[in-house]
């Protein structure tokens, strides 16, 4: 593993350059310039508000000064022209100048004899630095001199620009905060093996800028869904996470043991019950984002910890949450994105327009030309499946079928935003029924890019129901079904005291931001995603 941590040192022993660098500190540590000492620095700017700083007073101090006109002038004129004006300009900003004091980590650097220019990189980018002996002291410059790539600096001077336009900081102090003591990837190439990227995260957000902006904005996401959720009256709460009985989703859980109760407990897969007991008990619009446990595969749309959003609005139903998703897609777009527009591996999606609605049945018609509804038996549905080469088990019945019908021949076809609505009762065993066919409920999935964006019910609020549902449910677990939920009898207990008409809805917030970002797996949006074990 030490190997990966480390880049390629060309013709050079690795552990020599190592040496060298903890002699370096060594040597600081006895002059009395130990970096580890220091325990705070006053960052004023980072390396983007130095920029913006800078034009904003450059235009306001040369307004109207227009470009020298050297049309007309051989080369050499030209160049003397062009300096002059130059010089003019860096006079006038100079006798102005904006202050500043940045710090983060050096990622270049160019010794010059009495001067040297180096990169600083912060959380919000990279600026360059002019380091002049004569402006920070001889025994300061011979320190920088000897510093190494991956140190961290704090720097305070003024920004100037450059005779190329590059916007900079004259230093005039330079101070080390840390010394690196590890050696960098190769600079110019990043890190690139994904597998050191998502093992030890550090070092991709350190090498990979476009790493770094795929979290900032992820943590912009989150912060806009609290406040569209806000305006809109939800209440933020917590659930338990370790429970007795693992339920609201079809998902194998976590098991591990509480050794002060002396009881088996499960990580949650979901956090749907709970949240219905808040409903019952008059908490009227509630979510929770949170960590959920599903022990599962590991593919680039899963990984088996990953964060879960549901909420749940009581005197609503399935429709009010396909306005509420449609409306907060598209505020998302807008606020992550700046449009509702996106392009995702190339494919461009539209979060602007209304989002299609289908029936699964109408969808499995469309790609297939079969129409369930005209299906009677279960016996007909398994002759189907024969016939189009469909996987499926003998306990399944009719709606299995029907599941599994589109999850092979449709979900591949839903690219632009689709609701896709009126589930089988036998896959939804929390959703109501509908009015008009009880053989299906009040359910939709939103897909997207071929995903799955979240799944909401008119939810179950009947407890006799309920428990015909969770009795079921046991039996397909008797049967084998390692994903069947199990009869949660305190859950029953407060839907017997009465929970009220509710809109509910999950949402798998990484499989969004992966939208929302364009990132090809769910690891490139989990800091730490599972790995497995390289003493394995």
């Amino acid at each position: 593993m030490a190997e990966q941590n480390r880049n390629q040192a060309p013709q050079q022993d690795l552990s020599q350059l190592l040496k060298v660098r903890h002699e370096k500190l060594a040597n600081l540590q006895e002059a009395g310039k130990d970096p580890f000492v220091i325990t705070k620095y006053d960052q004023t700017h980072h390396s983007t508000d130095v920029r913006a700083l800078y034009e904003e007073h450059e235009a306001k101090l040369l307004a109207g000064r227009v470009a020298p006109n050297v049309e007309g002038m051989d080369e050499q004129q030209a160049k003397e022209v062009i300096q002059k004006d130059y010089e003019e300009r860096r006079a006038i900003m100079d006798a102005s100048p904006i202050q500043v004091s940045i710090a983060g980590r050096m990622l270049f650097k160019r010794v010059m004899g009495k001067a040297s220019f180096c990169n600083i990189q912060d959380l919000k980018g990279k600026i360059q630095v002019y380091v002049a002996r004569d402006a920070i002291g001889e025994d300061s410059y011979a320190d920088f001199k000897k510093s190494d790539i991956g140190d961290i600096f704090g720097i305070k001077g003024y920004a100037f620009r450059t005779k190329t336009g590059e916007i900079s900081i004259h230093a005039e102090e330079v101070v080390m905060l840390s010394k690196s003591l590890q050696i960098l990837p190769e600079k110019f190439h990043g890190l690139t093996d994904t597998d050191v990227r998502y093992r030890q995260r550090y070092i991709d957000l350190i090498m990979n800028e476009q790493s770094k902006d795929v979290f900032v904005k992820r943590s912009l996401m989150m912060k806009e869904i609290r406040n569209f959720l806000a305006e809109r009256n939800f209440m933020e709460v917590e659930t338990p996470m370790l429970v007795a009985n693992a339920g609201g989703a079809a998902a194998r859980p976590f098991e591990t043991h509480y050794n002060a109760l002396n009881e088996d407990v499960k990580l949650r897969i979901s956090l749907e019950l709970y949240l219905k007991r808040l409903i019952v008990g008059g908490m009227e619009r509630v979510y929770e984002i949170g960590r959920v446990f599903r022990n599962e595969g590991v593919d680039t749309r899963h990984n088996p910890e990953f964060t879960l959003m549901e909420l749940y609005q009581a005197y609503t139903d399935y429709e009010g949450m396909m306005e509420l998703t449609e409306s907060m897609f598209r505020y998302l777009a807008e606020k992550v994105c700046g449009s509702t527009t996106i392009t995702y591996q190339g494919t461009e999606i539209d979060l602007g327009k209304p989002f299609a609605r289908m029936t699964m049945t109408e969808c499995i018609k469309k790609y297939t030309g079969i129409d369930f509804d005209e299906v009677a038996t279960d016996e007909e549905a398994k002759a189907l499946a024969k016939e189009r080469n469909v996987e499926y088990e003998e306990r399944h019945k009719k709606g299995d079928i029907v599941n599994l019908f589109f999850e092979e021949f449709c979900e591949k076809e839903l690219i632009q935003p689709t609701f896709i609505m009126d589930h089988p009762i036998e896959i939804s065993p929390l959703t109501k029924k509908k009015p008009t066919d009880p053989s299906k409920v009040e359910r939709f999935e939103l897909f997207c890019n071929t995903w799955e964006m979240c799944n909401a019910y008119s939810e179950l609020n009947d407890p006799i129901d309920q428990r015909e549902r969770f009795a079921q449910q046991d039996a397909n677990a008797e049967a084998g079904d390692d994903e069947a939920e199990h009869t949660d009898e305190d859950f029953l207990y407060a839907l017997e005291l009465g929970m009220p008409p509710t809109g509910g809805i999950g949402y798998g917030l990484d499989r969004l931001c992966m939208l929302l970002t364009d990132s090809p797996a769910i690891r490139d949006v989990l800091l730490f995603p599972t790995m497995k074990s390289l003493d394995k």
